[in-house]
């Protein structure tokens, strides 16, 4: 669950707990102690992560109510499937049919799906996909934020501007000190309760160094803390999940061995497999996926790529587009298209309908400026915010322009609360400090519970 609205308590059994709010109910994993029944708590990604006094819940509940089925009947306006399919070849309309009945679909009929190239098809696969992401999960949408802490890395990938290949690069590396304060800056002033730690695979930022940073978070703050950090081998998963990190965010970009090998250079797929499954087994919650426009890449590769990362039953898919850097080999290579990015994510949402959220990655956002709105309506429920130190931000330089990377915190918020206003989500994720979100000053003219921006 990622609501930041307060959920009560209805059931415990050992450490998995069962929460209600207006009617919805939720399963998370807890581990406070003395945690009972009728007792309120915030909780992120399945985890509770604190409880909160009855009195500031009731108070939170009741400002949320009219809001929150304002916004849950937006959606669902937004999400109805219309039965029109006359434009649909009838093998195909055969296909959506068996989708949205959610009868089991071949992997011939969901290579099908990804093979779609009609815009009368295409619109109505993103439909499809957008229904039955509201049917399983509502209107929820998980706002993360990414604090990049390193841009140094040992990785030779032949796309990515911070690997090896772009010497030009100029690297950064946060202290304690530093990292601290933007998790402070991030959680204090903006309200967030769920981060993402990234960086690229530092040779020079020992585990216990990090697992130790991890551990002062973890006292000083409520959250739930990811981790993306590249491989760093399954002692230093342990390592990572025993200093408090619940989360893991690493994609294994190609299911495809030979495309994986050519890709990154010296590096083996299965061992990158191996650390996901063994994460998975630890109790992480796994962010997983791939990427989109590999040169070589076919349909199938595709296809193969959701299978297996359904195969990991991760709590989060992450599909982005390949965006080569200018500074690596793969410089020349095109980066696919706004399309066939967002038909991955509707075949995903469709293969895996029930319970993972779908990311709406910063490199889609890059490629695309509409990625957000056009990923959100084909069964996307969650985006990230770069909440990193504006001093080094631009200067984790994955591709060229990035997204976000010179953007102020405050006005990603205004833009993100403005898009999920429209499309009736609720942005809870990003608490409730922020007077745009909470407060008197929601304007009486606003349809949809999110204050004109």
């Amino acid at each position: 669950m990622c609501y930041a609205i307060p959920g009560k308590i209805i059931a415990i059994e050992g450490r998995r707990v069962t929460l209600e709010y207006f009617g919805e109910k939720r399963e998370a994993i807890h581990e406070l102690p003395a945690l009972a029944l009728g007792d309120y708590v915030y909780a992120q990604g399945g985890w509770v992560i604190d409880r909160i006094d009855p009195a500031e819940a009731a108070s939170i509940l009741e400002f949320w109510r009219e809001q929150f089925f304002q916004l849950q009947a937006t959606d669902l306006r937004l999400s109805r499937l219309s039965s029109e399919k006359s434009e649909i070849d009838r093998h195909v309309a055969v296909v959506f049919d068996r989708a949205i009945e959610e009868l089991p679909l071949r992997d011939e009929e969901l290579l099908t799906l990804l093979e779609l190239k009609s815009g009368h098809e295409l619109d109505y696969l993103y439909k499809v996909a957008n229904f039955l992401r509201y049917k399983h999960q509502g209107n929820s949408c998980c706002i993360h934020g990414i604090i990049e802490f390193s841009s140094h890395c040992s990785g030779s990938c032949l796309y990515c501007g911070i690997s090896t290949w772009n010497r030009e690069l100029p690297r950064y590396r946060l202290t304690r000190e530093e990292i601290l304060e933007a998790v402070r800056e991030a959680v204090e002033i903006w309200g967030f309760k769920a981060l993402v730690l990234q960086s690229g695979e530092d040779p020079d930022r020992p585990i216990d160094e990090l697992a130790a940073i991890i551990t002062e978070i973890r006292a000083r703050w409520p959250l739930l803390i990811f981790i993306s950090c590249g491989e760093v081998g399954i002692p230093g998963l342990q390592r990572l999940f025993n200093a408090g990190a619940r989360g893991l965010l690493m994609r294994f970009e190609t299911s495809n061995p030979e495309l994986y090998a050519r890709i990154r250079p010296g590096r083996i797929l299965e061992n990158r497999m191996e650390q996901l499954r063994a994460a998975r087994d630890m109790g992480y919650l796994l962010i997983t996926g791939g990427l989109i426009g590999i040169p070589g890449q076919t349909s199938r590769d595709l296809l193969n790529d959701i299978l297996l990362a359904r195969s990991l039953r991760p709590d989060m898919y992450s599909f982005g587009p390949l965006i080569p850097h200018p500074a690596t080999p793969l410089a020349k290579a095109v980066s696919p298209s706004s399309a066939e990015v967002r038909k991955v994510l509707a075949v995903c949402r469709i293969a895996d309908p029930r319970e993972s959220r779908l990311v709406v990655t910063t490199a889609f956002e890059t490629l695309d400026e509409t990625a957000r709105e056009q990923g959100l309506t084909s069964g996307a429920n969650s985006v990230m915010m770069n909440v990193t130190p504006d001093a080094v931000r631009p200067s984790y330089e994955l591709y060229p322009d990035r997204a976000h990377a010179r953007e102020s915190i405050s006005g990603q918020i205004d833009v993100t609360l403005n898009l999920l206003g429209r499309l009736g989500r609720a942005p809870t994720d990003l608490g409730t400090r922020d007077s745009r979100i909470l407060g008197s000053s929601v304007p009486e003219s606003s349809t949809n519970g999110i204050p004109d921006q």
